[in-house]
């Protein structure tokens, strides 16, 4: 089976393989890019040049083909152009940190990442005061988080960092699970992917989105909260789907699939196929969450001005999560970040600097 994206950075169509395919979303969930996106992708290629997140050649050679901007420009439609490229920096600066976490395991730099883990809860909590950090990836985020603070009130700015304190705190313990061997069971890695993915930020960035803080009674609600992490289940497991075989070959120990194979006792091709069945379960439930979630959404608009625009921005963001999916689902199509077959070494990504990375 061929299904056919209309690209972002090409005018050539990707084919996606049979084993990757979901029908479900090329035929239900139209793919749609927010109309900055071409700005979005030359100011953050400036960005990561300078900030120094990644060195001039890599950035040259890999930036635009890696696709960051296009996940977020495909996630975040209806947002203003300025919270865009402050989400859009952010998240390129997400994949350069995980990038490091992975080169610092790799290369047993353990003192390395505890002094990073330090600095990046403290820049949390004081992004202002390390906007000029020597080390760039602690300068970068500085940056971008102080951005991102700037749109809601500071009820949100905690919240956001909050579960951002949490999500660094994920990655250590990733960090020794990596180092010890250690395969986490399935419910465990379930529980922790939650984390390390940062489904909570991705979904507390959509009230920036949507130009409205959300009040707990509303955010915390049962019928707002499950398409929510619906969306973002469906991006984290489809991603360990598309990211196995780069993971097996850089002896990786959270993937959902790793986890199946190891403790479960399945066979790769099995492994593949409970996978699938997990999104293909995902999707249906999304589908009738959402149903639950607009209708939510109607009941906000109690005729006052509030109300209209908490229904407003509900819907708002329920449209997004539903964006999700078909923007994860091309963005591991069109991106270099899971091409490990055009790779000479199918453990080291080329576009790292793998040899001074976290120096």
């Amino acid at each position: 089976m061929h299904a056919f994206s209309h690209g972002t950075t090409s005018s050539t169509a990707v084919a996606v393989p049979p084993s990757l395919a979901l029908p479900v979303i090329e035929d239900v969930f139209p793919r749609q890019l927010h109309p900055y996106w071409p700005k979005l992708q030359e100011k953050t290629r400036l960005w990561l040049l300078e900030k120094r997140l990644m060195p001039a050649d890599k950035v040259r050679e890999y930036a635009d083909g890696l696709c960051y901007t296009d996940l977020m420009a495909g996630y975040y439609i209806g947002a203003p152009d300025d919270v865009l490229q402050a989400i859009a920096d952010y998240s390129a600066w997400f994949f350069v940190w995980d990038d490091r976490h992975d080169r610092d395991i790799v290369h047993g730099r353990t003192a390395g990442w505890r002094r990073l883990r330090y600095r990046l809860h403290t820049a949390l909590d004081a992004p202002r005061h390390h906007l000029h950090h020597p080390d760039p990836l602690v300068a970068g985020f500085a940056d971008s988080v102080l951005r991102l603070y700037s749109f809601l009130p500071r009820t949100w700015n905690r919240r956001f960092a909050r579960h951002f304190h949490a999500v660094i705190e994920a990655y250590d313990r990733e960090f020794r699970n990596r180092t010890e061997g250690h395969v986490p069971k399935v419910e465990e890695y379930l529980a922790l992917r939650r984390l390390t993915f940062a489904h909570w930020i991705w979904t507390d960035l959509l009230e920036p989105s949507a130009g409205c803080e959300l009040p707990d009674a509303v955010r915390n609600y049962a019928a707002y909260r499950r398409p929510a992490l619906l969306s973002q289940e469906f991006a984290a497991w489809y991603n360990d789907l598309c990211s196995l075989p780069k993971e097996i070959a850089g002896d990786e120990v959270h993937n959902l699939g790793i986890s199946l194979i190891t403790h479960e006792g399945l066979t790769l091709e099995e492994t593949v196929a409970e996978i699938r069945w997990r999104l293909e379960e995902c999707i249906d439930e999304f589908l009738e969450a959402e149903r639950e979630a607009l209708r939510f959404a109607d009941g906000l608009a109690d005729g006052t001005a509030r109300g209209r625009e908490l229904s407003a921005a509900v819907r708002a963001c329920v449209g997004n999560m539903r964006n999700w999916f078909s923007a994860v689902y091309w963005f591991h199509h069109e991106s270099g970040r899971y091409m490990v077959d055009s790779w000479d070494d199918r453990s080291t990504p080329p576009y790292v600097n793998n040899e001074t990375a976290g120096e």
